[in-house]
């Protein structure tokens, strides 16, 4: 082969390498390979699918921990029917209970035909956790049973709810801190009279008005020097 045919076969073999290149990157853009943190996922048939599955602890948690937690997850379904997420429980045992955005009680989860729920955050429903003991940092066995009677098990991630992290507003709710009532004040009362006692003085024994002897008078004045005419004296 002569020496111009070798450069020729050189060249020809650069460029499709620098096509195949090209065209590898126009499928690693950010729209195609999506980065996101590293969560637990799972899917339910063909048509659902469960993405970033967490347990969110409150806020400044850390290594090992017992307490409240929320779940979250974003459930899709691109099924032509709605799916019903019943239940979920964490850790040996404990067992989620779901509220809307509002904070009403909901006894379960609807995932309508060709929609998506997120579980957690602001404006979204919710998945609680009364009490759990968990790791923070590393993981947790979480199962979510359907109303088909599916079940999804997977080993969740455990973050806490820190502010400006990935998962501030995920959190469970603080409870609202008990303000103590006011007490009385000793002496600030009125006092009160003691029974039978009444603000009118009371006349005491023995000061009575004195009342009349029976039969006594006023007596008249009676002219003295009266005489009285003698019987027989004319």
């Amino acid at each position: 082969m002569s020496r111009s045919l070798r450069r020729g076969s050189i060249a020809a073999l650069a460029a499709f390498a620098i096509a195949s290149l090209s065209s590898c990157a126009a499928g690693s853009q950010p729209d195609t390979l999506q980065i996101k943190p590293d969560s637990a996922a799972a899917t339910l048939g063909t048509n659902v699918r469960l993405n970033n599955i967490v347990v969110v602890t409150p806020a400044n948690t850390s290594g090992d921990a017992t307490g409240p937690a929320n779940v979250t997850v974003n459930i899709s379904n691109t099924g032509a029917d709605p799916v019903e997420l019943q239940s979920i429980t964490v850790g040996s045992g404990a067992a989620a209970t779901f509220a809307d955005a509002a904070g009403a009680p909901l006894p379960s989860i609807v995932v309508p035909a060709g929609g998506a729920v997120l579980l957690g955050g602001n404006g979204n429903p919710s998945a609680s956790v009364a009490s759990v003991g968990v790791k923070v940092g590393g993981m947790v066995p979480t199962t979510f049973a359907f109303k088909d009677g599916q079940k999804v098990d997977v080993q969740a991630g455990v973050s806490p709810a820190n502010k400006k992290g990935l998962y501030e507003g995920f959190g469970p709710t603080p409870s609202p801190v008990a303000v103590p009532g006011k007490t009385a004040t000793p002496g600030a009362t009125a006092s009160v009279p003691a029974a039978g006692a009444t603000g009118a003085a009371t006349p005491s024994a023995g000061t009575t008005p004195a009342v009349p002897a029976a039969g006594a008078t006023t007596a008249a004045a009676t002219p003295s020097g009266a005489a009285t005419p003698s019987a027989g004296t004319h």
